[in-house]
């Protein structure tokens, strides 16, 4: 009997071989065999449709998704393709107390996903450089000349104006916001500079503009914009989330018997400027009490989806920031001490002689405050916790549970799952001179202060003088430094009540070397409906343009499924055909054997001889 060999030499040397009588009996398989092969084969295919096509595909689709995003937050440096017919933009005007500034944004269009939301980013020239224009004084020195508001804003827009596409203007939204400076203006006249705006900028522009693009807006809205700009830039939107990344629960508002959602933990925001002072986070779980004083909105483009609802608390505190604190702290100081000077018939403080110690400026530290009807001379004794505690009246607490600054009510913050970012004086008063900007540490940072304090004020101007400070420090900020380390450190720890041990504060200027403004969540809050436009225009395209466009041999695995039952099917067909050709050769070479079958005669005898 022969023998039938295989070989191959490549992709690795391999040899073995048959006898002749196996051959037939591993091509031809029996029915109930094929049927088998059949079924196992199906069964790895479906294995295959609910592993990968499944949650596998959309994980790794989110993840690729997920990673370019957050890419393209870190490194989104380089100019805008204005060449692009599928990007879009906007306009955000903030008019400030001190200026205007206005801001280009832009977003390529919707992926279709309602889950997502816009990727807005600020539009970059051909330098790189964040289209931004500010121009001064704010909107509001033109109270008693309201006719001269859209004068006063033409320069801006026509400098957007000539960033953007003409083709895109008609379908670029223009929203002019006006906060601080305006808000303190009598209803009246903030009318009437509105009104100009919107009756003259339609006629010079063609923007997307209507009446109600242009406002003035409330502190908490202002709030409520800076926190949607933060965590968008942070990624906390995008819900996918790895594991290992902090999540919480979340209780959305109207939806009683809907289960808690799990998504991202959010950053909350602490903001002390020159004058006041802003905490904003969210606020997962359902509180009843709290809810006239949070702000619930929905991010999403469609109301009906809840995945995108937040409710957030926001509270300004005027007169808490750190240049309004300490005015108001040498206020104090100048009323009580001519009090007790004229109770105990004392000079202290009249003249350079004989100072009032204060010990929340660095040691010998000579300064002056006051009119030149009532000037009070200091020194400074440096005593960081002395000055803390002379602060504390001044954060006007309560004694009332849940309750912070002046007595505000403030939701319960679980500080075993969240995080806050610091910004402005808390960042200046824990980098500026202290050098320790960052992951925030109660301890360290006391010790830092304390030592600073103490310091005497020759050696500190050397340090100073010798460049050893951040570049932007300046004589003022090595003056308050001492009282703003204070003032900062209790209006953390007393005012909002965080434990000296909290470890999920970071203080910053920029986010992922970028500034923050609150105009970016107002432009995702104002945009949030757009997506349903590309949203409708997908599925009008109907399935064979969703396919062409989604098609990939890696992603489209319904085709490779098609593939694969059409590859089994032909081998079992072969199978079959040589199942039918093995038959008929086996008729041809024993005839006679057939014969006997058929007839029903038994084998011949052989003839034997004795």
């Amino acid at each position: 009997m022969g023998r039938i060999s295989f070989s191959c030499l490549f992709p690795a040397s391999w040899h073995f071989s048959l006898p002749s009588q196996v051959l037939p009996r591993l091509l031809i398989p029996s029915l109930r065999q094929l049927l088998f092969i059949g079924l196992v084969l199906c069964l790895i295919g479906l294995l295959y449709l609910l592993l990968v096509t499944g949650k596998g595909a959309t994980s790794w689709t989110r993840q690729e998704n997920h990673f370019h995003r957050h890419l393209a937050r870190v490194t989104d440096v380089d100019a805008t393709d204005t060449s692009n017919p599928n990007l879009n933009y906007g306009l955000v005007v903030d008019c400030g107390s001190s200026g205007s500034r206005v801001f280009v944004y832009c977003w390529p269009r919707h992926n279709g996903n309602p889950h997502e939301l816009l990727d807005i980013q600020q539009m970059r020239d051909q330098h790189r450089k964040p289209v931004v224009m500010k121009i001064k004084p704010g909107i509001s020195e033109l109270a008693k000349t309201p006719e001269k508001a859209s004068d006063y804003i033409y320069p801006l827009l026509s400098f957007a104006a000539q960033h953007i596409p003409k083709n895109k203007h008609q379908e670029t939204p223009l929203y002019i916001l006006c906060t601080a400076g305006m808000r303190i203006l009598p209803e009246s006249q903030q009318e009437a500079l509105l009104e100009d705006l919107r009756t003259d900028i339609p006629v010079h522009f063609n923007f997307l503009f209507s009446d109600s693009h242009v406002e003035v807006i409330s502190g908490k809205q202002e709030g409520v914009y800076a926190w949607i700009g933060i965590n968008f830039v942070l990624g906390r939107f995008d819900h996918v989330h790895s594991d290992g990344e902090a999540v919480v629960e979340v209780h959305v508002p109207g939806n009683d018997q809907q289960e808690a959602l799990v998504r991202k933990r959010t950053a909350g925001v602490l903001d002390m400027g020159g004058v006041s002072t802003q905490i904003a986070y969210e606020v997962p779980k359902t509180e009843e009490v709290a809810k006239n004083l949070l702000a619930e909105f929905n991010l999403g483009c469609d109301a009906h989806r809840t995945e995108h609802v937040y409710r957030v608390y926001v509270s300004t505190f005027l007169g808490f920031g750190g240049n309004a604190a300490r005015q108001r702290y040498e206020e104090s100081l100048i009323k009580n001490t001519a009090t007790r000077n004229k109770l105990l018939d004392q000079h202290i403080g009249e003249t350079a002689e004989s100072p009032l110690l204060d010990p929340c400026l660095p040691t010998d530290l000579q300064d002056e405050i006051g009119p030149s009807s009532q000037k009070l001379y200091l020194r400074g004794t440096g005593d960081f916790d002395l000055c803390r505690q002379i602060l504390q009246p001044f954060l006007n607490r309560t004694n009332e549970t849940l309750t912070s600054l002046s007595g505000i009510y403030q939701p319960a913050i679980d500080y075993n799952n969240s995080q806050f970012y610091g910004f402005s004086e808390f960042y200046y008063c824990t980098e500026d001179v202290l050098r320790m900007g960052g992951d925030y540490n109660a301890s360290k940072y006391a010790r830092a202060a304390k030592s600073y304090c103490a310091t005497q004020w020759k050696t500190l101007r050397e340090r100073f003088d010798s460049g050893l400070y951040a570049s932007h420090a300046d004589l003022h900020r090595l003056k308050y430094q001492c009282f703003k380390s204070a003032w900062m450190y209790e209006v953390l720890h007393s005012g909002f009540s965080f434990p000296a041990n909290y470890k999920n504060l970071k203080t910053a200027l920029l986010v992922y070397d970028k500034e923050v403004q609150w105009t970016l969540g107002a432009i995702l809050y104002r945009t949030r409906f757009l997506p349903l436009r590309d949203i409708q225009q997908e599925s009008l395209k109907g399935l064979h343009s969703h396919w062409r466009h989604s098609f990939s041999f890696v992603n489209n695995h319904y085709l490779f499924l098609a593939c694969f039952f059409i590859v089994l099917l032909s081998i079992m067909l072969y199978l079959l055909r040589l199942r039918r050709i093995h038959r008929r050769t086996a008729q041809r070479c024993s005839p006679s054997a057939v014969t006997w079958l058929e007839e029903g005669i038994g084998s011949p005898t052989l003839p034997i001889n004795l």
